[in-house]
């Protein structure tokens, strides 16, 4: 990570309802899906960080590909923000709150954290 002045920024709880899964079942009928993001971005070379792309740039990925598991999206989202000016660092959790496990379950949740290499 840089050694100039760091600024973190953070979109919590974003909630889109889409088809999430690899059971036929979670590929027909859509769910909730909750989206954490948190980057990190030089504030001496760069000012701010536009909200609205990091909300357009968690949507589109969403958008983009049929969502099977909660691990690549997370990766490709981290990717796509990655490439955004200034961001340095990022941290994408994934949420699904609907998963059928046989017993009480809140959500299961994929997290990562990546640098800009």
């Amino acid at each position: 990570m840089s050694s100039s002045p760091q600024t973190e920024v953070a979109l919590m709880g974003m909630r889109f309802h889409v088809c999430v899964g690899i059971l036929p079942h979670e590929r027909e009928i859509a769910q909730p899906l909750e989206v954490d993001l948190i980057v990190r971005h030089d504030a001496m070379a760069n000012g701010v960080v536009d909200y609205r792309e990091l909300y357009d740039a968690t949507r589109e990925t969403v958008e983009s590909d049929p969502l099977t598991y909660l691990e690549p999206f997370a990766e490709s989202l981290a990717s796509r923000v990655l490439m955004l000016k200034g961001v340095t660092w990022c941290r994408v959790a994934v949420r699904k709150p609907q998963v059928a496990l046989g017993g009480p379950l809140a959500f299961a949740q994929v997290a990562v954290e990546r640098t800009r290499v």
